[in-house]
Protein backbone atom coordinates (compact mmCIF):
# COMPACT_ATOMS: atom_id res chain seq x y z
CA UNK A 1 0.00 0.00 0.00
CA UNK A 2 2.78 2.20 0.60
CA UNK A 3 4.05 2.18 -2.92
CA UNK A 4 0.69 2.13 -4.59
CA UNK A 5 -0.46 5.34 -2.68
CA UNK A 6 3.03 6.92 -2.55
CA UNK A 7 5.25 7.07 -6.16
CA UNK A 8 2.29 5.69 -8.78
CA UNK A 9 -0.21 8.16 -7.18
CA UNK A 10 1.01 10.98 -9.28
CA UNK A 11 0.54 9.06 -12.87
CA UNK A 12 -2.92 8.37 -12.19
CA UNK A 13 -4.04 12.12 -11.81
CA UNK A 14 -3.14 12.72 -14.91
CA UNK A 15 -4.67 9.66 -16.07
CA UNK A 16 -6.83 11.55 -18.72
CA UNK A 17 -4.04 12.84 -20.47
CA UNK A 18 -2.08 9.30 -20.94
CA UNK A 19 -5.64 8.11 -22.23
CA UNK A 20 -5.24 10.40 -24.79
CA UNK A 21 -1.82 10.23 -25.43
CA UNK A 22 -1.93 6.92 -25.70
CA UNK A 23 0.99 6.87 -22.85
CA UNK A 24 2.62 8.73 -20.49
CA UNK A 25 3.57 11.80 -21.81
CA UNK A 26 6.93 11.60 -20.17
CA UNK A 27 9.48 9.02 -19.58
CA UNK A 28 7.54 7.82 -16.60
CA UNK A 29 8.78 5.19 -14.23
CA UNK A 30 11.51 3.95 -16.63
CA UNK A 31 13.27 8.08 -16.05
CA UNK A 32 17.01 7.11 -15.29
CA UNK A 33 17.09 6.46 -11.87
CA UNK A 34 13.42 6.75 -10.80
CA UNK A 35 12.83 7.95 -7.14
CA UNK A 36 10.00 5.45 -7.21
CA UNK A 37 11.95 2.35 -7.53
CA UNK A 38 13.20 2.63 -4.09
CA UNK A 39 10.37 2.26 -1.76
CA UNK A 40 8.86 0.11 -4.95
CA UNK A 41 12.22 -2.12 -3.40
CA UNK A 42 12.13 -1.28 0.21
CA UNK A 43 7.82 -2.22 0.07
CA UNK A 44 7.23 -5.31 -2.27
CA UNK A 45 9.19 -7.74 -1.17
CA UNK A 46 6.96 -9.40 1.29
CA UNK A 47 4.24 -9.45 -1.68
CA UNK A 48 6.66 -10.83 -3.80
CA UNK A 49 8.19 -13.93 -1.92
CA UNK A 50 5.29 -16.62 -2.90
CA UNK A 51 5.95 -15.88 -6.55
CA UNK A 52 9.91 -15.93 -6.00
CA UNK A 53 9.42 -19.62 -4.27
CA UNK A 54 7.44 -20.40 -7.01
CA UNK A 55 10.31 -19.26 -8.98
CA UNK A 56 12.92 -20.96 -7.19
CA UNK A 57 10.82 -24.37 -7.57
CA UNK A 58 10.35 -24.31 -11.24
CA UNK A 59 13.81 -24.17 -11.83
CA UNK A 60 14.67 -26.73 -9.57
CA UNK A 61 18.59 -27.34 -8.81
CA UNK A 62 20.54 -24.89 -9.98
CA UNK A 63 24.16 -23.96 -9.72
CA UNK A 64 26.78 -21.44 -10.77
CA UNK A 65 25.98 -17.56 -11.79
CA UNK A 66 22.75 -16.37 -11.62
CA UNK A 67 21.96 -12.95 -13.02
CA UNK A 68 18.79 -10.82 -11.50
CA UNK A 69 17.77 -8.19 -13.64
CA UNK A 70 16.08 -5.10 -12.42
CA UNK A 71 16.20 -7.01 -8.87
CA UNK A 72 14.35 -4.33 -7.19
CA UNK A 73 14.27 -6.14 -3.68
CA UNK A 74 16.25 -9.03 -5.02
CA UNK A 75 14.05 -11.29 -3.45
CA UNK A 76 13.85 -13.65 -6.69
CA UNK A 77 17.72 -13.97 -6.63
CA UNK A 78 18.11 -14.25 -2.59
CA UNK A 79 15.25 -17.34 -2.84
CA UNK A 80 17.06 -19.39 -5.43
CA UNK A 81 20.54 -18.77 -3.78
CA UNK A 82 18.72 -20.16 -0.13
CA UNK A 83 17.64 -22.96 -1.55
CA UNK A 84 20.47 -24.00 -4.38
CA UNK A 85 23.75 -23.48 -2.15
CA UNK A 86 26.03 -23.27 -5.37
CA UNK A 87 24.31 -20.24 -7.22
CA UNK A 88 26.06 -16.83 -6.62
CA UNK A 89 23.33 -13.96 -7.47
CA UNK A 90 24.73 -10.71 -9.51
CA UNK A 91 21.81 -8.14 -8.93
CA UNK A 92 21.17 -5.49 -11.64
CA UNK A 93 19.85 -1.80 -11.12
CA UNK A 94 20.13 1.22 -10.66
CA UNK A 95 22.73 2.25 -7.35
CA UNK A 96 20.24 2.86 -4.90
CA UNK A 97 18.26 0.05 -5.61
CA UNK A 98 20.89 -2.27 -5.57
CA UNK A 99 21.73 -1.10 -1.82
CA UNK A 100 18.29 -2.25 -0.76
CA UNK A 101 18.71 -5.42 -2.21
CA UNK A 102 22.20 -5.79 -0.59
CA UNK A 103 21.19 -5.53 2.33
CA UNK A 104 18.08 -7.66 2.50
CA UNK A 105 20.41 -10.78 1.21
CA UNK A 106 22.46 -10.04 3.78
CA UNK A 107 19.32 -10.35 5.96
CA UNK A 108 18.72 -13.41 4.37
CA UNK A 109 21.77 -15.19 4.77
CA UNK A 110 23.60 -14.92 1.19
CA UNK A 111 24.96 -11.94 1.84
CA UNK A 112 28.18 -13.55 1.10
CA UNK A 113 26.97 -14.81 -2.61
CA UNK A 114 25.30 -11.92 -3.75
CA UNK A 115 27.03 -9.28 -6.50
CA UNK A 116 25.60 -6.24 -8.03
CA UNK A 117 25.68 -4.27 -10.77
CA UNK A 118 24.70 -0.76 -10.58
CA UNK A 119 23.33 0.80 -13.68
CA UNK A 120 20.80 0.28 -16.84
CA UNK A 121 20.01 -3.08 -18.24
CA UNK A 122 20.25 -2.01 -21.26
CA UNK A 123 23.71 -0.24 -21.28
CA UNK A 124 25.54 -1.96 -18.63
CA UNK A 125 28.27 -4.57 -18.76
CA UNK A 126 26.46 -7.85 -18.00
CA UNK A 127 29.55 -9.62 -17.22
CA UNK A 128 28.45 -12.62 -18.57
CA UNK A 129 28.35 -15.87 -19.36
CA UNK A 130 25.68 -16.96 -16.46
CA UNK A 131 23.75 -20.06 -16.37
CA UNK A 132 20.35 -18.27 -15.56
CA UNK A 133 19.13 -14.83 -15.87
CA UNK A 134 15.73 -13.89 -13.90
CA UNK A 135 13.80 -11.18 -16.07
CA UNK A 136 11.45 -9.99 -13.59
CA UNK A 137 8.66 -7.55 -14.55
CA UNK A 138 10.67 -5.37 -16.48
CA UNK A 139 9.12 -5.85 -20.07
CA UNK A 140 6.03 -4.65 -19.61
CA UNK A 141 7.60 -1.12 -19.45
CA UNK A 142 8.92 -0.93 -22.90
CA UNK A 143 7.60 -1.26 -26.62
CA UNK A 144 8.07 -4.87 -28.32
CA UNK A 145 10.76 -3.43 -30.11
CA UNK A 146 12.64 -2.18 -26.96
CA UNK A 147 12.03 -5.62 -25.65
CA UNK A 148 13.23 -7.10 -28.55
CA UNK A 149 16.77 -5.29 -27.76
CA UNK A 150 16.90 -6.29 -24.31
CA UNK A 151 16.27 -10.06 -24.69
CA UNK A 152 19.34 -10.24 -27.41
CA UNK A 153 21.38 -8.38 -25.06
CA UNK A 154 20.30 -11.44 -22.43
CA UNK A 155 20.79 -14.26 -24.79
CA UNK A 156 24.59 -12.61 -25.41
CA UNK A 157 24.74 -13.10 -21.94
CA UNK A 158 23.71 -16.73 -21.33
CA UNK A 159 25.78 -20.07 -21.79
CA UNK A 160 24.89 -21.58 -24.37
CA UNK A 161 22.86 -24.22 -22.10
CA UNK A 162 21.94 -21.54 -19.78
CA UNK A 163 17.82 -20.16 -19.36
CA UNK A 164 16.02 -17.13 -19.16
CA UNK A 165 13.20 -16.83 -16.50
CA UNK A 166 10.94 -14.46 -17.00
CA UNK A 167 8.13 -13.23 -14.35
CA UNK A 168 5.19 -11.01 -16.10
CA UNK A 169 1.55 -10.45 -16.38
CA UNK A 170 0.65 -12.47 -19.74
CA UNK A 171 -3.40 -11.56 -20.21
CA UNK A 172 -4.98 -14.55 -22.46
CA UNK A 173 -5.26 -13.93 -26.46
CA UNK A 174 -9.10 -12.41 -25.67
CA UNK A 175 -7.25 -9.42 -23.57
CA UNK A 176 -9.84 -9.89 -20.71
CA UNK A 177 -8.34 -12.99 -18.80
CA UNK A 178 -7.23 -13.92 -15.94
CA UNK A 179 -8.04 -10.58 -14.28
CA UNK A 180 -5.16 -9.38 -12.68
CA UNK A 181 -3.11 -9.33 -16.09
CA UNK A 182 -6.15 -8.37 -18.25
CA UNK A 183 -6.37 -5.28 -15.62
CA UNK A 184 -2.11 -4.39 -15.69
CA UNK A 185 -1.95 -2.54 -19.35
CA UNK A 186 -3.67 0.35 -17.51
CA UNK A 187 -1.08 0.43 -15.00
CA UNK A 188 1.30 1.16 -18.10
CA UNK A 189 -0.39 3.42 -19.68
CA UNK A 190 -0.62 5.84 -16.77
CA UNK A 191 3.10 5.14 -16.45
CA UNK A 192 4.88 4.62 -19.56
CA UNK A 193 5.23 5.88 -22.60
CA UNK A 194 5.25 2.73 -24.58
CA UNK A 195 4.31 0.13 -22.12
CA UNK A 196 1.71 -2.65 -21.94
CA UNK A 197 1.15 -6.06 -20.59
CA UNK A 198 1.86 -8.95 -23.82
CA UNK A 199 0.28 -11.79 -24.30
CA UNK A 200 2.56 -14.72 -24.76
CA UNK A 201 2.23 -15.37 -28.36
CA UNK A 202 3.71 -11.73 -28.51
CA UNK A 203 6.72 -12.85 -25.88
CA UNK A 204 7.29 -15.61 -27.74
CA UNK A 205 7.77 -13.84 -30.51
CA UNK A 206 10.02 -11.45 -28.85
CA UNK A 207 11.89 -14.18 -27.51
CA UNK A 208 12.30 -16.41 -30.45
CA UNK A 209 13.42 -12.97 -32.29
CA UNK A 210 16.68 -12.96 -29.58
CA UNK A 211 17.40 -16.15 -30.09
CA UNK A 212 15.31 -18.54 -27.07
CA UNK A 213 13.51 -21.34 -29.75
CA UNK A 214 11.63 -23.03 -26.78
CA UNK A 215 9.70 -20.91 -24.09
CA UNK A 216 7.21 -22.85 -22.15
CA UNK A 217 4.44 -20.60 -19.74
CA UNK A 218 4.17 -21.64 -16.51
CA UNK A 219 0.84 -20.74 -13.91
CA UNK A 220 2.31 -21.09 -10.47
CA UNK A 221 -0.37 -21.18 -7.66
CA UNK A 222 0.36 -18.49 -5.51
CA UNK A 223 0.70 -15.80 -7.82
CA UNK A 224 -1.26 -13.95 -10.27
CA UNK A 225 1.83 -13.37 -12.76
CA UNK A 226 2.60 -15.71 -15.32
CA UNK A 227 6.14 -17.23 -15.71
CA UNK A 228 8.04 -18.16 -19.20
CA UNK A 229 11.02 -20.70 -18.80
CA UNK A 230 13.16 -20.01 -22.14
CA UNK A 231 15.85 -22.00 -23.57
Amino acid sequence: MGFLNGPITPFFARLTQAVRNGGCETAGSVEVEYDGWVPFAEQMGAMMFPTAQAIAQLVGQVSGRVLDVAAGHGLFGIVLAQQNPGVGVTALDWPKVVDVAKGNAARMGVGDRFATIAGDAFEADLNGPYELILLTNLLHHFSPERCTSLLKRLRAALRPSGRLVTLEFIPNADRVSPPMSATFPLVMLATTACGDAYTFTELDRMLRAAGFAKNELHQPEDSPQQIIVST
